[in-house]
């Protein structure tokens, strides 16, 4: 294509996730609500572990890491999207749509990856409870955490970076509620082969080995579960697994959802749906995990 023949977008249009004018004002006050519980709620957590000094063990450690996760994904998706209810015309730059992505990828990535952690941190506590502290020492639980967020960087700047390679030329209407990876590739005028290989690859890799890993983490918790003669032993211990258990299958059922599925299977109106719960519902469940 001459590039006489074409302009470069530089704005985009969000087309939100309804189209429906009377129910954005209901909608609105839902959102702010959740907004408002999910900050409070994982900035208290974080604060309350960082004071307590009979938390500071791995397992609240791992859980203040999830919070503040939890409390910037929020923060990256839903202050906009509020202003979007309000407002006439929802624009978002080009450069504010792909930094906005940027954050969104390295946060779900690291997300991810901590459900991960936390799992095989319930396992050896469960599995192998004299040994804990010397397989979940500090320095331990610090390289864990520093390869989650490396995990996290690695896989947001590959996105952004294949990203900003793609040309958008007419097309500007983004058919979601914030700048997502697929919603921008289908507005793309140039090939978008080498994102989609990249996607997929990661989405594989970010949802498939953390998944493993917590279903063999859960399975040998449940064998260790069914060994404890009282029933108060075992419900204690199932209810500290429970609540990661739910954040777990919401998280990865709704990615998989979005990202795993053949592209003929379902709509994009559905893959906004789906994408509440992993941007929106999961990081105001995460509060939950602490009960």
């Amino acid at each position: 294509m001459e590039k006489g023949n074409y302009s470069l977008v530089t704005e985009f249009i969000i087309l939100g996730l309804i189209d429906q004018p009377e129910l954005q004002l209901p909608l609105f006050s839902l959102f702010l609500g959740i907004y408002i519980f999910t900050v409070m709620g994982n900035l208290g957590m974080i604060i309350l572990i960082g004071l307590s000094s009979h938390l500071h063990n791995p397992m609240y450690y791992f859980l203040c890491n999830s919070s503040f996760i939890d409390l910037c994904q929020s923060t990256v998706i839903i202050p906009k999207m509020l202003v979007n209810f309000v407002s006439e015309k929802n624009i978002i730059s080009y450069s504010n749509c792909m930094t906005q992505f940027y954050f969104f990828a390295f946060f779900v990535i690291s997300e991810c990856q901590i459900l991960a952690v936390m799992a095989y941190d319930r396992y050896v506590a469960v599995y192998h409870p004299l040994h804990y502290n010397l397989m979940m020492s500090y320095q331990v639980c610090s390289w864990l955490v520093g390869g989650m967020y490396a995990l996290g960087l690695t896989g947001a700047t590959a996105h952004t970076g294949c990203l900003l390679r793609v040309l958008f030329c007419k097309e500007n209407a983004i058919n979601h509620y914030f700048c997502d990876l697929l919603p921008l590739l289908n507005l793309s005028c140039s090939s978008t082969y080498i994102n989609e290989v990249l996607a997929l690859a990661s989405s594989t890799f970010n949802i498939f080995f953390p998944t493993l890993t917590i279903i063999c983490s859960y399975v040998l918790i449940i064998a260790s579960i069914l060994k404890i003669q009282s029933t108060e032993g075992r419900s204690k211990v199932f209810s500290t697994c429970s609540s990661h258990i739910a954040t777990v299958g919401v998280f990865f059922g709704s990615l998989t959802f979005m990202y795993l599925q053949p592209s003929s299977v379902g709509s994009m109106d559905q893959g906004k749906v789906s994408s509440v719960f992993y941007t929106i519902v999961v990081p105001m469940q995460n509060i939950r995990i602490m009960d």
